[in-house]
């Protein structure tokens, strides 16, 4: 993770609405740099890789009752202690809030984004937080995920960002949130393309499961469906 200087541009959130009443929303993180001011461009590899995670939401309840929105940090870096993209998943928390009130609100986020759901997943509007191979460092809080409902997934092959960071993580969660499960991804690396079917349909199963008490659409004829109704039941640790 590394970068180098650029401009800095607003944040965009994108923001897909269901068919019919909204009684959720779910809300994707993209990954970044350690440091970088750089914008963000839409088609940027680390944007992109977070699509078929929204895909996948928007499939797991046939396009009804959950929001699925996706955020585009201002600039690329976490930058040190200006920790840069949690201000906008605050501010796009704020929004989402003010847009579907009352409404529980689901994180997804990958690697940098990961690290970004777990610093903002204390915002009062936040039930679920997925943390996908997240980049996550020793002296990072565990506190934001007090009273959630969480799943880690990290490949044991990663070499970007460190699995046993993410199981340590788990481990101290336990003691605040409401529930935490931690998912080893047997030989998978941090792009998450080995069986990215499967980390779609984990990250889109516990979400839609822990926001809206109930399976996903046709979650019984999908091989990930024990592994996700595990993590919604409260195991805390398994094999993916």
């Amino acid at each position: 993770m590394s970068g180098v200087g650029g401009a800095v541009d607003e944040p965009q959130l994108y923001v897909d609405p269901p068919n019919g009443p909204v009684r959720a929303v779910a809300l994707v993180l993209h990954g970044g740099r350690s440091r970088s001011v750089e914008t963000v461009p839409d088609r940027s590899l680390a944007v992109l890789r977070m699509v078929p995670f929204a895909r996948a939401l928007r499939r797991a309840t046939a396009g009804r009752d959950l929001a699925v929105a996706r955020l585009i940090f201002r600039v690329r870096g976490w930058n040190g202690e200006r920790r840069s993209p949690v201000a906008d998943a605050r501010w796009a928390l704020d929004e989402l809030t003010r847009r579907f009130p009352g409404q529980p609100i689901g994180l997804v986020g990958h690697s940098m984004g990961g690290r970004t759901a777990l610093y903002a997943a204390d915002h009062g509007g936040v039930r679920s937080v997925v943390l996908l191979a997240p980049w996550i460092e020793p002296g990072d809080p565990f506190r934001p995920l007090a009273g959630r409902r969480v799943l880690i997934v990290h490949g044991s092959a990663d070499r970007t960002t460190d699995p046993r960071n993410s199981a340590a993580l788990a481990d101290r969660a336990r003691s605040v949130a409401d529930q935490v499960t931690f998912v080893d991804m047997s030989r998978e690396g941090h792009a998450m393309l080995r069986r990215a079917r499967q980390w779609h349909d984990l990250a889109a199963g516990f979400t839609v499961g822990a926001l809206l008490e109930g399976a996903p659409e046709g979650s019984g004829r999908r091989p990930w469906t024990k592994v996700v109704r595990q993590a919604l039941a409260g195991a805390t640790l398994l094999q993916g």
